[in-house]
């Protein structure tokens, strides 16, 4: 998400005469986009400002210029007031539903000589009026795999999430001003569009016959663009895994067989805790639906070591669930709270040492099983969509329809297409093959 809203906040900012810089040195204007999800966000953002201040007093010391200094985001929403008395030298703060605010509030700012009395400005708020409507025309390409924000903010309030209140209530975007941007973004060169959501699947945005649309309607409604041949959404949540949504994993084809779906515990006393509002058994009869919709389907989620009151049982439990589903990859993390929420006032809290030694046994199972899950597709031949350089010379990055990294040597001029690749080896975290052409096709069947 925040992927996207750089690339918008960089659109917002053209008109005014700005472009991109790849370095802060001689920049004019520096925005630090943030997430507030992890723990000591607020204090890497101090961190970052502190090497940034440098650019700024550089290059204002060096002529009669105001350097304007930016936070963006989630920090910036939860944390306003905080950042504006510890950096006294930031200018704007602004939090991720205002960022279309951008001109108005860089016109206050400008012409503010250097040396003067700092004058700053804060929009935390959440405006009646949507972005989206505010928002101009992407001008730059993402490139061959583009993101494409559909709804935002969460009504779940699950009690470790700092999400409802950085990002407000579930929004979503009416179905042809998803379709306008769509269709733009492959204009530009995209094959596949991931739509983002901090609870995508909850999508509930007026459709072009002015009722109320859900994801699987949108998605139908994307697969019928000429040029787009991928489609992925994240992040769900189990609740809103409805019956329309899981039949469109086996109705449309541009949709990959791989999905993020994140449980958390597999422990129903701490998913109770947690606010889930599902169980563990729910979560795998959603799992059980969608393998028979798909049966190629692959999974991935996230999960929560040591949350408050968790027992060694509990932890058990989560282990159980994670050998029952078998997942391609997954994220692990030690509970940390965040401030403001329910979780950060609950008692039981576990050892740090405890939560550590049950992260390292998690993260082995889960481990295992990607680099088991990347191993079987050895000898398989699977489309892959060449999206960017490698690290090496000659060589190609790509995405698999699981979302595995894949490396391959080959020519730049199929940078941004989908090609066969024949999977060779296999690690925990990627794939590599070779290419397929029809005469090394003709060449292995004629020698069998």
């Amino acid at each position: 998400m925040n992927v996207y809203d750089s690339h918008r906040i960089a659109d917002v900012l053209k008109p005014l005469g700005f472009e991109l810089s790849d370095t802060p040195e001689g920049s004019d204007m520096m925005v630090l986009n943030t997430c507030h999800i992890r723990e000591k966000a607020t204090e890497k953002v101090f961190s970052e400002l502190g090497r940034l201040k440098e650019h700024k007093i550089k290059k204002e010391s060096e002529g009669d210029t105001k350097v304007i200094m930016a936070v963006a985001g989630c920090v910036a929403q939860a944390e306003g007031k905080i950042i504006t008395q510890r950096a006294p030298f930031v200018d704007l703060v602004f939090g991720p539903q205002t960022y279309h605010r951008l001109p108005e509030m860089v016109s206050k700012l400008t012409g503010i000589r250097s040396g003067s009395k700092n004058k700053r400005h804060i929009d935390t708020d959440f405006p009646a009026e949507g972005k989206f409507d505010y928002l101009p025309e992407e001008t730059q390409s993402q490139g061959s795999s583009a993101f494409l924000s559909v709804q935002e903010g969460c009504d779940k309030f699950c009690t470790f999430c700092v999400v409802p209140y950085t990002r407000g209530a579930e929004f979503s975007r009416p179905v042809q001003s998803i379709l306008d941007e769509a269709l733009s973004l492959v204009d530009k060169g995209a094959k596949e569009l991931n739509l983002l959501g901090q609870n995508v699947n909850a999508y509930h945005g007026a459709g072009k016959d002015g009722k109320i649309a859900d994801l699987a309607h949108l998605l139908h409604e994307l697969s019928e663009i000429n040029g787009l041949e991928r489609l992925r959404y994240t992040t769900s949540h189990p609740r809103d895994m409805t019956e329309n949504l899981i039949q469109a994993h086996g109705d449309i084809k541009e949709l990959m067989p791989y999905l993020h779906l994140p449980i958390q515990s597999g422990s129903n006393k701490m998913l109770e805790a947690m606010n889930r509002k599902h169980d563990a058994q729910m979560y795998l009869d959603i799992i059980n639906d969608l393998r028979k919709i798909r049966p190629d389907i692959a999974f991935s989620s996230d999960f929560i070591v040591g949350f408050p009151g968790e027992t060694e049982q509990d932890h058990l439990d989560t282990m159980e669930l994670v050998k029952q589903v078998s997942f391609a990859a997954c994220y692990s993390f030690k509970y940390s709270p965040r401030p403001g929420t329910p979780a950060a006032n609950m008692r039981g809290l576990v050892r740090e040492d405890v939560k550590t030694e049950r992260l390292i046994r998690l993260q082995q199972l889960l481990g295992d099983q990607q680099k088991q899950f990347n191993e079987s597709q050895v000898g398989k031949i699977l489309p892959v969509l060449l999206d960017r350089k490698g690290r090496e010379e000659g060589q190609l990055h790509g995405r698999s329809p699981y979302n595995q990294a894949v490396h391959v040597k080959a020519s730049p001029r199929l940078l941004n297409e989908i090609v066969n690749v024949r999977i060779k080896t296999a690690t925990q975290s990627s794939l590599t093959g070779e290419i397929l052409t029809s005469e090394s096709e003709s060449t292995k069947t004629k020698a069998a």
